[in-house]
């Protein structure tokens, strides 16, 4: 079976004055259909530039990036465009909404770089808002919703186009233990599933949600191990 993502050698050089800034040295990784990965690490350590090329935010300086059989390494800026509303369902830590537009209307906007017309768009966010527990805020502002409820709308935007991966980048860094809790025991329903995650945390207790953890430090992958203390939420109610 073809990973779903094959990275070989990749490398980020950012260069500030005449300074030469190497955030990644060289990684070299394959993830596969149906993981769900930790990516951790110090500050420093690589782990965020590492998420902004997977997620196809930014491009590597050397190296190749293989995803769903589509090398995107040397894309536009505009072939990522692309390529992120179709592969990749982002939930961020400061949940990315729009401030005035409902909860359905957030989950909607990618359909809308997609051309889905209004009605398709409406239905779809609803049920991806009834998978997520919202089907009785479809039209709350963000500012009417707890910060769980607007983690579960980034997580239904995350999900509304079917995307190969779901990226989570520090998912519930902004949320209280028991929204955490709550978060985390969504993120592994949408993986059982059969949906990819990479989850991107500093916080240990997090990233032992994930079956594989990828350690960084200094630009380079320190560490590289299935997790076989795997700790869901189910086991801690």
């Amino acid at each position: 079976m073809q990973p779903l993502i094959t990275i070989t050698d990749i490398g980020r050089k950012y260069v500030i004055g005449s300074e030469t800034i190497h955030a990644i040295k060289s990684v070299t990784l394959t993830i596969n259909k149906g993981e769900f990965v930790a990516l951790m690490g110090p500050s420093g350590s690589g782990k965020s530039t590492l998420m902004n090329i997977l997620g196809c935010l930014d491009t590597p300086t050397k190296g190749e990036y293989i995803l769903n059989g589509i090398n995107v390494s040397q894309m536009t800026d505009s072939e990522l465009a692309e390529v992120r509303n179709k592969e990749i369902g982002f939930v961020f830590q400061t949940f990315n909404l729009l401030p005035r537009s409902s909860a359905q209307d957030n989950v909607a906007l990618p359909l809308v770089y997609a051309g889905v017309s209004k009605k398709e768009r409406d239905d779809r966010a609803t049920v991806a808002l009834t998978n997520v527990g919202l089907a009785n805020r479809l039209h709350h502002k963000p500012n009417e919703l707890s910060g769980g409820q607007r983690q579960r709308v980034a997580v239904a935007r995350a999900l509304i186009n079917n995307p190969s991966i779901i990226l989570a980048d520090e998912p519930t860094g902004n949320l209280d233990t028991k929204t955490s809790i709550e978060i985390m025991g969504l993120i592994e329903e949408i993986h059982a599933k059969g949906n990819t995650i990479i989850l991107v945390t500093h916080e240990e207790d997090i990233a032992q949600h994930a079956h594989r953890i990828v350690r960084m430090r200094d630009g380079l992958v320190e560490d590289d191990y299935q997790n076989k203390d795997v700790k869901t939420v189910a086991e801690k109610v």
